[in-house]
């Protein structure tokens, strides 16, 4: 059914202005009568409705046609005139000035926004370059948020199972970048512990030597720091033993940088007692022995060389020499001893430590006999010029109670092979 009757449609539609199709339709039939029979009166020079209606279309056509064309001569008639400027000599003269390139001006210049911009990114790609050191890695965002949550898990770790996480840390290449996110300074003496043992067991020496340095060694300085009583804590020390699995990098990594830095003689104590403790390859004992007698002398390193010379074992004669020559270079009261601490001077010169005394007497006991009878005089000569109430005389009787080294025998080590 029509919701609207009809005659309301055509109400309104006569009240809006428009014609239904039906009276459109009226029209058109009425229009093309009246056409025809005007030609029928006149002859066939009146054209039809539809011929009138084309052909007033094809003239409007036309005549826009004419108009564009009229358009475009008239804009390509038109002539625009330069206007020239004169500038000031000078002032030409600072432009080019300010605008040069590298010392030239005029085609090799820039504007202002290109040397602007080129100041700003320079400015930036300095700033990178100094905040981040040409090896680091930029890690995944993902990657930082989980490996700081195991360094909080660390730095309340006392037992049980490390994260598996971190377990995988060893297997990693860039394993110094992912651990320096867990923040080794904050996990507890325990997690140092469990962290040693899995690298040292995972990594070869090389890699095992940086972490040794980078997170052992400065644990061991902030524990005995740290503690009333200058103490190192247990395990700390645990974790030392478990390093010397490794012994090149823990003498590379821990035993060498103490020795090079700032270390106190409780420090070298206490971890010479590690040492003690641990057997050690002959080769990587001989190696560490050599290092530490081309050092300067401190009093410190007499230390870990005397607990080296007492673990008694067949060391090469290449480093035996060295031993023989770091004790004959204290012989001469005129050589130069500003680097000892000490306070109490003879007639010889500086007073010599008990620690180097110590490390003395070791020597000639374990050596006695494997030293020719020129080294023990010079040997000799060392005790009477650097002489020690209490261990002198005991040094003396064990360097002449030694039977001299056979020079024609084939050495025990002809050269040594180093160990690290």
């Amino acid at each position: 059914m029509r919701s609207t009757p009809r005659s309301s449609q055509k109400k309104t539609q006569e009240e809006d202005g428009y014609l239904d199709a039906a009276t459109s339709r009226k029209i058109l039939l009425l229009a093309k009568e009246q056409q025809d029979e005007m030609r029928e009166e006149e002859g066939n020079d009146v054209p039809s409705f539809g011929e009138s209606f084309r052909a007033q279309e094809n003239d409007d056509e036309d005549d826009e046609e004419e108009e564009d064309d009229e358009d475009e001569e008239e804009y390509s008639d038109l002539e625009y005139e330069e206007e020239e400027i004169e500038v000031d000599e000078n002032d030409a003269e600072m432009f080019n000035k300010y605008f040069q390139n590298n010392g030239t001006t005029g085609e090799d210049s820039f504007n202002l926004a290109d040397k602007i911009m080129a100041k700003i990114q320079e400015k930036e790609f300095q700033k990178e370059s100094t905040a981040r050191p040409a090896d680091a890695v930029l890690l995944p965002p993902k990657v930082i948020a989980a490996y700081e949550k195991i360094g909080q898990i660390l730095s309340t770790y006392t037992h049980g199972k490390l994260p598996k996480l971190f377990k995988v840390l060893p297997s990693l290449r860039n394993w110094q970048d992912v651990l320096y996110v867990t923040n080794p300074e904050g996990w507890t003496p325990h997690a140092v512990y469990e962290a040693t043992k899995l690298f040292v067991s995972n990594l070869q020496a090389p890699e095992a030597q940086k972490f040794v340095e980078s997170v052992l060694l400065e644990r061991f300085r902030t524990s005995i720091e740290d503690s009333e009583d200058h103490s190192l804590n247990y395990h700390i020390y645990r974790a030392l033993k478990k390093s010397l699995y490794k012994p090149a990098a823990f003498f590379k990594g821990f035993l060498l940088p103490l020795v090079d830095s700032y270390c106190s003689v409780r420090e070298a104590t206490i971890a010479a007692s590690v040492l003690s403790k641990v057997s050690v390859p002959v080769l990587h004992s001989s190696v560490a022995l050599t290092q530490l007698l081309q050092r300067d002398f401190k009093p410190a390193t007499t230390v870990f060389i005397r607990v080296l010379i007492e673990k008694k074992y067949a060391l090469p004669y290449q480093t035996l020499d060295e031993l023989v020559f770091y004790f004959m270079r204290f012989r001469n009261a005129a050589q130069d001893m500003d680097s000892m601490q000490t306070e109490e001077n003879d007639k010889n010169g500086p007073q010599l430590p008990v620690v180097w005394h110590k490390a003395f007497l070791a020597f000639a006991q374990r050596y006695k006999n494997d030293i020719t009878d020129d080294q023990r005089d010079f040997l000799l000569e060392t005790v009477r010029q650097r002489f020690h109430a209490g261990i002198g005389p005991e040094i003396r009787r064990e360097l002449l109670a030694g039977k001299p080294r056979i020079t024609s025998q084939a050495p025990k080590e002809a050269t040594m092979v180093d160990a690290f």
